[in-house]
This record gives structure tokens, C-alpha cells and sequence, in this order.
């Protein structure tokens, strides 16, 4: 996965992109799971606030 993540970001420096951990609660089992991201920086408050389905 992190080779797919890293070809994504090509051209972009370290500073660029943040490591986003987002916790998500299954509506079936009430469970919670992590799903984690490299975000660019100016995309993280829309990543946190996405839905997810």
C-alpha cells in the first residue's frame, strides 16, 4: 500500500502531505476501525469530515 501512496504524492515534498488517521464506527456491529490516509495538507479538514458509507 505504501508504494501505491508514495506514486500518488510524486512531485510533492514531505511538508506537502500528513499522515491522517481517522477512527469509523461500523453501523452494522457498532465497531470501530481506523482508516488511515496520506492526505495533502490543504485536503485534511474535508478527509475528517467525509462521510463514509
Amino acid at each position: 500500500m505504501a508504494k501505491k501512496v508514495v506514486a500518488a504524492f510524486k512531485g510533492a515534498t514531505s511538508k506537502d502531505i500528513t499522515k491522517v488517521i481517522k477512527m469509523v464506527k461500523s453501523p452494522k456491529t457498532g465497531a470501530y476501525t481506523f482508516k488511515e490516509a496520506m492526505v495533502p495538507n490543504d485536503k485534511i479538514k474535508e478527509f475528517i469530515a467525509a462521510k463514509e458509507d
